[in-house]
């Protein structure tokens, strides 16, 4: 009887080791090819790979710490910046499976602070990045005090947008992804929980999916050992980069590749929750159009190369992370670097990875574009379509020129359909002659534009723009300057931004991107300016008398 049961034994044994994933040996090779650029002296990643919920490749590369000389290990936790998200919506799911909230709730029922805006913004809204509310961090940066130079909590995220009058866009008309909606979700998770985030994702996900590295930094001042330091690289080397600051759930999560990996099976297996939450972790909501918003809860679903993929990207300081899930051939990738220095490099080694492990599926073509069938057009038929168009919503602007018989739109080709409809990257273009034009992207998004009168700006105009203007939406004072020719927008000594003139009373602001257009009364006078941003639309500031 002792020898078929010890036969037994050594069958399974042996078939264990022959059924154990591992990665191909020319695709092993291949990825070490990839991600040769990272030199053991400097700063470096994380890369780990799953097949079928076993990782096949997990490696490091360079330094977690150039002051001590400390290397990266797979244990180094990392920052994941907004692939932190899933999380704070995952635990958001589960409270409305324990029955303490849903996804329908207006959030005034657990964020009385936010204003009435006369139409409801729901749980679903944050979620999803529909809700319209301006991103904290960019109305920070009009106080002088940008994400970096203070120590913000969540608090002091919920504080700032609190003060916010008006919303970027109607709940549920538009997509602005805004770290604002992940903070107050941390937010309702400790005022429906009775816990703080960090205690109930350790409890309910961290713990159960065997995620023994991941931690929130909740409080930057914290020892955390194993934590890596964030690097920019300088032109006099490195420098570190911190997020010196305790705002979290929009982004914070202290991780590894290897945890990220376990996260994916956990809840791709459907261990996350009872019954199973995956189906609402990847379900897609609807714009108040109809048209389908593909940023699912803290993800985004989308397709690579023919192929169904679930992913996040992330950045805080100079963390760097990407996490991606190929539900078709089980497939899951995790990326995590404390150095931004190759993020304007052309060469991405993630891209470079997923193209090898998951190619264009045979018969895939990239969408037809409607410029495959073009017309051609003379200088004299598209010389009318010349001209400043403004944003309706922001005050935004967009220079549309001719150059030689070709049209361009802030310096991008456009190619004719017809002589009123033309596209650009991904973009549609087409022009009302004399009155606007409306552009539109593949997800359907439509922008309007109207014709603007060029600048003119003289010695005795430029006078009118200059003193003194306060917002009570950033509880802050501008200047508005001149310096020979310019207008100077002097917040504080550290943070001065230079006007380039666009449109009548319209700027582009030269440091920080963005708008700043004025408005007048019915006599002409000024009597304000708005600053429209990334993620921010129309900060209000009104001349000081």
């Amino acid at each position: 009887m002792r020898k078929p049961f010890l036969l037994s034994i050594a069958l399974y044994l042996c078939t264990s080791i022959i059924a154990q994933p591992h990665a191909d040996k020319e695709q092993t090779k291949r990825i070490d090819e990839i991600f040769a650029r990272y030199e053991a002296a400097n700063p470096g990643c994380q890369f780990s790979i799953s097949k079928n919920d076993e990782i096949i490749y997990s490696k490091v590369w360079g330094k977690a710490d150039l002051e001590n000389d400390v290397p990266l290990t797979t244990s180094s936790l990392i920052e994941a910046g907004s692939v932190s998200k899933q999380f704070t919506a995952a635990a958001i799911l589960l409270l409305e499976q324990q029955g303490k909230l849903s996804l329908e709730d207006d959030i005034r029922k657990y964020l009385p602070e936010i204003k009435d805006y006369s139409t409801v913004i729901r749980i679903k809204h944050l979620i999803h990045h529909t809700s319209g509310l301006k991103d904290w961090g960019s109305v920070a940066g009009l106080t002088g005090w940008p994400r970096g130079t203070k120590a913000y909590n969540n608090n002091d995220a919920l504080e700032i947008i609190s003060h916010q009058k008006t919303l970027n866009n109607i709940p549920g008309e538009e997509f602005i992804y805004s770290n604002s909606n992940y903070n107050l979700l941390a937010i309702i998770v400790q005022r429906t929980s009775g816990i703080s985030l960090a205690e109930f994702t350790t409890q309910y996900i961290f713990i159960p999916a065997g995620m023994t590295h991941t931690q929130w930094r909740d409080n930057y001042k914290r020892v955390v050992p194993n934590r890596s330091v964030a690097y920019e690289k300088k032109s006099t080397g490195y420098e570190t980069d911190m997020p010196n600051e305790d705002v979290y759930g929009n982004g914070g999560l202290l991780t590894t590749t290897e945890d990220l990996l376990k996260w994916n099976s956990f809840y791709f297996s459907g261990k996350f929750g009872n019954p199973s939450l995956v189906s609402k972790q990847i379900a897609l909501d609807a714009f108040n159009n109809g048209v389908t918003n593909y940023y699912g809860a803290g993800l985004f679903i989308q397709t690579q190369n023919g192929h169904k993929v679930i992913r996040h990207s992330g950045a805080t300081g100079s963390y760097r992370c990407y996490l991606a899930y190929y539900p078709e051939q089980k497939l899951s990738i995790a990326w995590l670097s404390n150095t931004s220095q190759y993020d304007t490099a052309r060469y991405n080694v993630v891209s470079a990875v997923e193209n090898l492990l998951a190619p264009r599926t045979p018969g895939f073509r990239p969408a037809k574009k409607e410029a495959d069938a073009v017309v051609q057009l003379t200088a004299a038929q598209i010389k009318p379509l010349e001209g400043w168009y403004r944003q309706n919503k922001s005050g935004a602007a967009m220079l549309i020129q001719v150059k030689g018989d070709e049209l361009q739109a802030d310096g991008r080709k456009l190619v004719p359909v017809n002589d009123t409809r033309f596209t650009g990257g991904n973009f549609t273009f087409i022009f009302d002659k004399g009155k606007g034009m409306i552009t539109t992207n593949e997800d359907k998004d439509t922008i309007v534009y109207t014709v603007a009168p060029p600048a003119n700006l003289s010695a005795n105009t430029i006078k009118d723009y200059l003193g003194k203007y306060y917002s009570e939406e950033t509880e802050t004072a501008m200047t508005l300057i001149q310096k020979e020719n310019t207008l100077q927008v002097w917040v504080n000594s550290n943070n001065i931004f230079t006007l380039r003139p666009m449109y009548k009373d319209g700027f582009a602001i030269s440091n920080i991107g963005g708008t700043l257009y004025f408005e007048r009364d019915a006599k002409g006078n000024i009597t304000g300016m708005k600053i429209s941003i990334a993620r921010a639309r129309n900060v209000a500031f009104e001349k000081v008398k």
